[in-house]
């Protein structure tokens, strides 16, 4: 009989990723390997009963702590390999069978396979916004949601394109860096979503979950430690929540505290678990449940019908939303038109024109997105000129705006104003940032 100890006894243990470590230092400890090729080691992976090691979930994070822990060495089940050679300054190797760890661990030849960082295979080109037709006033609004990080919520009948334009937001946001690309890539570990041989996940990533989902989907949950839900494999991306006013209400109601941290954090019997979730959120809903493509005249619903259908979408919800924009249907026109539409590309060049204009003004701030920037410093450091706000203190007057719809309307014009190149928001920028705001809310 054999006893094994895991300490620190508070510490939780779950999962098969301790069966590795397990058999080889039982087999120390009877001398078959020398515990002295296990110095400043770290051993991840499952066995099979036929003593194969099998892959893992969250490998990645796994071999990031055994960095910061001060750990030289990492070995990791061989179809692990590719994302924990992710991590640099750490010698990892890749195992296919407890048989051949303990031939390479006891000095026998070819035993191991060693890791090798993996090329980076260049993404796939995605949707392009040249695609859409007509809609320029969607188009704008998903261009200022990625210049400034803002969060959109599109109106309007089916065939108007709001899926469409959701789709290609990801595609127009700049690129993660190094750090961002491996902070996802590790939430993508951890939820199992990560394809094997995968390096960095380098595009912001796209959630687009169906209006089914369950809370525990969305937020993350699950048995034993809870996963990471669309929310957090959306972190540094977007979620599209397609047809929004048919997803339950609790599920909306859950993401109302993520918005604002951009984190959440599961709560279990045995504990806790937070996850990043930084997200985009765009909503799109239909004007009333029948979905008419063709306008009122053919919608049998009534005002009060309308008016309940959109009120599941609720205003502490929307009242974190920036942008509200209502889609028309697109015109024969502009279907029957040869006109060419800008491409992502030439968007995409313009928003990270204006994200390094946002990030070198809010550097003293320790901000990069204007979408980040607190309310107090909308009043104090970055206080717009009284003389433009006559629109703005109208609508507050009227009700129409809460206060942190004003704090909400000012952040969109100095996106407005580092897509412009001017140094801050005048009246031009702050009635667009109110048209934007306000449109839809009394659709």
């Amino acid at each position: 009989r054999i006893t094994v100890n895991l300490s620190p006894a508070t510490l939780p243990k779950r999962g098969s990723g301790f069966d590795l470590a397990l058999a080889i230092a039982v087999l120390a400890a009877a001398g078959v390997v020398e515990a002295s090729a296990l110095r400043n080691t770290v051993l991840l992976g499952e066995l099979g009963l036929d003593g194969s090691v099998r892959p893992l979930r969250g490998v990645l994070p796994s071999v990031l702590a055994a960095q910061r822990a001060g750990m030289h060495r990492v070995i990791v089940p061989a179809e692990n390999l590719a994302e924990a050679c992710l991590v640099p300054k750490l010698d990892v190797l890749g195992a296919t069978s407890l048989a051949e760890l303990v031939g390479y661990l006891r000095g026998e030849h070819g035993a191991v396979l060693t890791g090798a960082v993996p090329e980076e295979v260049p993404a796939l080109p995605g949707p392009d916004l040249r695609d859409i037709v007509g809609q320029a006033q969607g188009r704008r609004a998903v261009e200022v949601a990625a210049a400034g990080g803002h969060h959109l919520y599109l109106q309007g009948p089916p065939g108007a394109g709001k899926t469409m334009l959701a789709e290609r937001l990801s595609g127009i946001l700049p690129p993660l860096s190094d750090d961002e690309a491996l902070e996802v890539t590790a939430i993508h570990s951890v939820a199992g979503v990560l394809p094997a041989g995968s390096s960095f996940v380098r595009r912001p990533p796209y959630e687009s979950p169906h209006h089914t989902s369950s809370t525990a989907s969305i937020v993350g949950g699950g048995s034993g430690i809870a996963r990471p839900g669309a929310i957090s494999r959306a972190h540094r991306g977007v979620l599209f929540l397609d047809e929004a006013p048919e997803f339950a209400a609790g599920v909306l109601d859950a993401l109302r505290q993520p918005l604002e941290s951009g984190q959440v954090t599961l709560h279990r019997s045995g504990g806790r678990v937070g996850y990043p979730a930084a997200f985009q959120l765009v909503l799109a809903a239909n004007p009333c449940p029948c979905a008419s493509p063709t306008g009122d005249q053919a919608c049998v619903c009534t005002s009060f019908t309308r008016r309940r259908y959109l009120a599941r979408l609720s205003g502490p919800l929307l009242d974190r939303v920036d942008l509200h924009v209502t889609l028309l249907p697109v015109t024969r026109q502009a279907l029957l038109g040869a006109e060419s539409a800008e491409s992502s590309v030439e968007v995409a060049q313009r928003v990270r024109v204006a994200r390094a204009a946002a990030a070198e003004r809010l550097a003293v701030d320790g901000l990069r997105r204007n979408a980040d920037i607190p309310g107090p410093a909308l009043r104090r450091q970055w206080r717009v000129a009284r003389s433009t706000m006559a629109g703005v203190e109208a609508a507050l007057d009227r009700g129409l705006l809460s206060a942190r719809g004003v704090d909400r309307v000012l952040r969109v014009a100095w996106t407005l104003a580092d897509l412009a190149g001017v140094p801050s928001p005048g009246r031009a920028e702050l009635d667009e940032a109110m048209g934007m705001r306000l449109r839809g809310i009394a659709a």
